[in-house]
């Protein structure tokens, strides 16, 4: 099946920039011992890792020990959660999991696993109708039970981006370790003064154009973490595995890339998801943005359509020519309404009709005007046709 003729979906997934890809490919072939090994070919292996940590390291400005390589966000998020709720409960007896209803599925299943199988309490934090977290709410519901605190930093289906680094400053006044899901955000934002804050914080190589199946989990090394996977030792006995020497070559190559890309890539991306938002708004009756109109991602433009189905409108952009996105990725052909849309008040009319669309680095202004000339009849013919 060919390929849509314009990508407008690069908060699921981005395409491999050719220069990660080069910088990997010696790692697939000529340079392939394993870096646990102590002979020459597992020390040059062993000694990419680490260039690669160090690169890491850099762009995120923490040392280099709180960089722990991973096999993406999911598994990041894991090992952020169950590693400080476990810790906080064998050092201080900390029992309660504080998170919000708005968070990838890969934190808020892995709070709700915690809570059912494992006897800590889960509290969500309320988020207003833009998905935002109140600082001060964070405050009142601080206690010493609370074993760990996780607020997505920018959010996958609608593009909020959080406070996080003043949330983080106020947990860490109470000695509570703090997580945030930055897998969205790494590729368009500094996280430099959440680095400073500390925070754990989630990152996911292929939405920075790198390779999927490698990740990153920063660890402040004053906040204790428990393994999730046992075995070797590896990262400092945090995650046990042999390093996947290409991939974790190709995140650090990645990261490193949209550090140095991103003000120029903010600027031109914000221009386009501007002239989204506007013109939808504008041009197609009954529609609302989701999520903050404002404080949000720069590359990412959401809606809901009144009486409208979600999935039946990107199935008919799709033929069209045009790859978006009915929310979350990980959402994507599920008829009940988006959690993340309902905790924002939304009734199921408005939530089940819902459309993403991410630009990214190779998204031309004429193909954004395209779509925007052929979205009002698309969705005029889905409502026609009873998709709602």
């Amino acid at each position: 099946m060919p390929a849509p003729a314009v990508y407008l979906d690069h908060a699921a997934t981005t395409p491999l920039d050719p220069k990660v890809l080069a910088a990997m490919q010696p790692y697939f072939a000529a340079e392939y011992g394993n870096p646990s090994s102590i002979h020459a070919m597992g020390q040059h292996a062993e000694a990419a890792v680490e260039r690669a940590r160090s690169e890491v390291a850099a762009v995120l400005r923490c040392p280099t020990q709180d960089v722990i390589f991973t096999s993406g966000g999911s598994e990041s998020d894991n090992l952020a959660l169950r590693g400080t709720a476990f810790a906080s409960r064998e050092l201080r007896g900390a029992s309660r999991v504080l998170t919000t209803p708005v968070e990838h599925p890969a934190v808020l299943r892995t709070a709700e696993a915690l809570a059912r199988q494992h006897g800590f309490s889960l509290d969500l934090l309320p988020v207003d109708h833009f998905g935002q977290v109140d600082p001060d709410d964070l405050r009142r519901r601080l206690t010493p039970d609370t074993a760990v605190v996780s607020v997505i930093h920018a959010n996958n289906e609608i593009g909020t981006v959080n406070p996080v680094t003043h949330l983080a400053r106020l947990c860490a006044e109470q000695g509570i370790p703090f997580h945030t899901d930055a897998v969205q955000a790494a590729a368009h934002l500094d996280l430099q003064e959440l680095t400073d804050a500390p925070a754990l914080i989630s990152i996911g190589g292929h939405k920075l154009y790198g390779p999927k199946g490698v990740g990153v989990l920063r660890c402040p090394s004053q906040i204790p973490l428990l393994p999730e996977i046992t075995g070797g030792g590896q990262e400092h006995g945090l995650r046990a595995g042999t390093h996947n020497v290409p991939l974790i070559v190709g995140l650090a190559a990645a990261l490193k890339l949209a550090a140095e890309t991103r003000p120029v890539e903010h600027a031109r991306h914000s221009g386009l998801r501007d002239r989204i938002l506007s013109r939808v708004l504008a041009e197609v009756p009954q529609a609302v943005i989701s999520g903050h109109p404002l404080q949000r991602l720069p590359n990412h433009a959401s809606f809901c359509f009144h009486q409208l189905d979600g999935n039946a409108l990107v199935a008919a952009l799709d033929r069209s020519g045009y790859a978006c996105s009915s929310g979350s990725a990980c959402k994507t052909g599920d008829p009940t309404p988006s959690g993340v849309l309902l905790a924002l008040g939304l009734p199921p009319a408005w939530a089940l009709g819902s459309l993403r669309v991410t630009v990214g680095r190779s998204t031309l202004p004429r193909e954004v005007d395209g779509f925007l000339s052929v979205l009002p009849a698309v969705i005029q013919a889905v409502r026609s046709a009873g998709g709602n």
